[in-house]
């Protein structure tokens, strides 16, 4: 049986040549079993029919915010609260753009805005429009807020220009949105408790060490574990990163600070992902007041930190426990050493050579656990986290079932 049997898809359409493909889009999607209601812009109705897409769907097609027959019921609320899944194919670069600023000018922006369910794109217009920088930042915004993007396509266009732009044929769109609908379910009334940022060691009442982690792949997989259905608790070190929808999170300072929150939240967690960039070290003594700059050199004395993740796995053993190791040289035998002296049940290692991963929008990892090893090459790290968190939740129901 099908993933989209009896799920509620609302199909937003824009106006692009594309939308044509629409009407092949909605019969697959009612072949594999779900519910169709569509939502349609005006510029969208040049290009194809509401009563072709009301005969192939099976329902009225909504057009317009101001209908004083479907407001009469708040009808953009409905439709908001009908969804499982928004797909919005083909999505304008016009469209985009007002998702990415909140605009709700139109029925399909507003039910967006309205709705909790999860939002998919399916980009569709000329080459050059994909490429300007306008187009690719408001994409990537809408990747950090979980909006998933599929697509573009490469090849030829309506236009006479080739390149990408395409949007998706319709079965591809279909197998993305069933996949979606399958990761939805993975790790469903799992709580997840994850680890993410650098923390900050006092020298003095105004300065700090800390390291370069952004917290960007952390928040990812946070926003992943959400998106599969999971609760998620992230306890994070300061980073200019909003907390991602569904996640609750509890900002943190040092070492310490984050090992005191992590042990009280690890009490109610079924998966511990530690991502975050801990200091190894920290100041014997913080100065009480600000160090003055009176000599040539500076020695400050420093000791170890609480190993975070090994403290959790000893007294938390229940826990599924995936640590991640950031190094820049010998990469397989740090991590497979970190694994086996740490006791944990998987590893994601990545370099951070040569500048690397820091404070960057993409990276790629070697996923280890006792026996066995996938690698991930170098992608969007929100992609990144998706395809990590299948491996995650794949061996984690392995051991449950094994242990069960």
């Amino acid at each position: 049986m099908s993933f989209l049997t009896d799920k509620n898809i609302l199909l937003g359409i824009s106006g692009g040549i594309a939308a044509y493909k629409s009407a092949e889009l909605v019969r697959l999607l009612r072949k594999q079993g779900a519910n169709v209601r569509i939502c349609m812009t005006a510029s969208a109705q040049h290009f194809i029919t509401p009563l072709t897409l009301q005969a192939l769907s099976g329902n009225a097609v909504h057009t317009e915010l101001l209908d004083p027959a479907a407001e009469l019921g708040m009808g953009h609320i409905e439709l908001a609260r009908w969804a499982d899944f928004i797909l919005i194919a083909p999505a304008t670069a016009n469209v985009l753009a007002k998702l990415t600023w909140g605009l709700a000018d139109d029925l399909l922006t507003t039910v967006c805005l309205a709705s909790k369910a999860p939002l998919l794109v399916a980009p569709a217009m000329n080459q050059q429009m994909w490429k300007n920088p306008a187009t690719q930042h408001n994409t990537r915004t809408l990747g950090e807020r979980g909006v998933r993007v599929f697509g573009p396509a490469a090849g030829e266009q309506a236009c006479g220009d080739t390149g990408p732009g395409r949007m998706l044929e319709p079965y591809q769109l279909v197998d993305a949105l069933e996949e979606c609908c399958a990761t939805s379910q993975l790790l469903k009334g799992q709580r997840v408790l994850l680890t993410a940022g650098p923390t900050r060691e006092a020298i003095d009442p105004v300065r700090f060490l800390t390291n370069r982690s952004s917290g960007k792949m952390g928040y990812a997989v946070a926003q992943a574990a959400a998106q599969m259905g999971a609760e998620v608790m992230l306890v994070s070190g300061h980073v200019a990163l909003e907390c991602p929808p569904g996640v609750q999170r509890i900002i943190t300072e040092s070492a310490a600070d984050m090992l005191q929150a992590t042990c009280e939240q690890a009490k109610q967690a079924d998966l511990f992902i530690a991502t975050a960039a801990v200091a190894d070290y920290t100041p014997v003594e913080v100065a009480g007041h600000k160090i003055k700059k009176n000599a040539e050199t500076l020695s400050l004395g420093m000791k170890r930190t609480t190993d975070i993740l090994a403290t959790i796995k000893r007294e938390y053993p229940h826990l599924f426990t995936v640590g991640f190791a950031a190094e820049t040289h010998d990469l397989m035998n740090y991590a497979r050493d970190k694994l086996e002296r740490k006791g944990l049940d998987m590893i994601a290692a990545n370099s951070v050579a040569n500048g690397k991963a820091f404070d960057q929008s993409t990276n790629a990892l070697e996923v280890v656990w006792r026996d066995g090893h996938t690698s991930l090459p170098e992608m969007d790290k929100h992609v990144l986290a998706h395809e990590l968190l299948k491996i995650i939740a794949t061996q984690y129901h392995a051991r449950k079932l094994a242990t069960s």
